[in-house]
């Protein structure tokens, strides 16, 4: 069953409590799971648990968090803190992250192909109550989906062999649809997909430079920047990799290019997009509101909500 969720967005013009009213706003609405990242505000385990506690029945997914950074004993007291704080159903995601947040942020070694298997695994086992290198976790969670965020094919032969799910974030339809055909050549039964979608109601000014200024965080890194190369975006890759500064990448960006990677539009535009990644092969279409014109994304999530059926919450 295909369904639709909200992410909490970390955007840099936006106080960090925003998050807070995304998680109240999308649980308002009737929007079944919230996506709970990390960045430079919150600890995600700690967010979770506030989220729980101010909200009635939305499921939480939390990360994708930086493999590395946290051992598997780390991330399964996290995850179970979170259950047992809150009683709400809590999953698990993992992703490479970038060298600056591991390495230089967190003094780890940043080999996430090499970690995530065992990562995976491991703290899989811990949840299930089973004892990982002496440790045995007192409050189990068994059953907790552990996802994985993959781009590039060594992480994706791990994602497809390890994960209950594969994560994409900021990708075209034709993008997944590549990806899906992937995963079916590499296991037999492939994980379903879960992708992160920008989406903005009749975006303005403001909410365009918002949506620009994220892009342009994503266009020099591999796989991203060969993604909007083929999407016909290559001189604004090439200028990111030779270092143009971000603020000048960002208001170059297209429209056109928001709207490759994105849901933006009217209510029917953005569930049209939504249901073009369904198309392609998600099986989860999780919005990330824009907030610079639209506090929580309240106006966004309310709009599209009645126009999803009950089977996509």
């Amino acid at each position: 069953m295909n369904t639709v969720g909200v992410v909490t967005p970390f955007w840099l013009d936006r106080p960090p409590s925003e998050a807070l009213d995304i998680a109240v706003a999308a649980d308002s609405a009737g929007f079944g799971t919230l996506w709970i990242g990390e960045m430079a505000t919150f600890d995600a385990f700690a967010l979770a648990t506030a989220v729980g506690l101010r909200t009635s029945g939305i499921s939480l997914r939390i990360g994708p968090l930086a493999v590395g950074v946290r051992s598997p004993v780390a991330l399964a007291l996290g995850l179970s803190t979170v259950v047992a704080a809150t009683g709400r159903r809590a999953d698990l995601a993992l992703g490479a992250s970038s060298p600056r947040i591991v390495s230089e942020w967190h003094g780890r070694p940043f080999s996430p192909v090499r970690a995530m298997r065992g990562a995976v695994r491991d703290t899989r086992a811990i949840l299930n109550g089973n004892r990982v290198s002496g440790f045995r976790l007192q409050q189990p969670v068994p059953g907790t989906s552990i996802s994985v965020a993959a781009f590039g094919p060594a992480m994706m032969r791990v994602a497809a062999s390890e994960g209950d799910e594969v994560v994409l974030n900021l990708v075209s339809a034709a993008h997944v649809a590549s990806v899906s055909r992937s995963l079916a050549s590499l296991v037999r039964v492939p994980p379903p997909l879960a992708v992160w979608v920008p989406a903005a109601l009749s975006p303005g000014p403001e909410t365009l430079r918002q949506l620009r200024s994220q892009l342009a965080v994503y266009l020099a890194p591999p796989g991203y920047g060969e993604m909007f190369t083929a999407l016909g975006y290559g001189s604004l890759v090439e200028r990111a990799r030779a270092g143009v500064a971000r603020a000048s990448l960002a208001a170059d960006i297209p429209v056109s290019l928001i709207e490759a990677v994105g849901a933006i539009g009217s209510a029917a535009d953005v569930a049209g997009r939504v249901a073009e990644y369904f198309a392609a092969g998600a099986s989860h279409v999780g919005l990330v509101p824009a907030t610079a014109s639209d506090p929580a994304g309240a106006r966004l999530l309310t709009t599209l909500s009645p126009l999803l059926t009950e089977g996509h919450r």
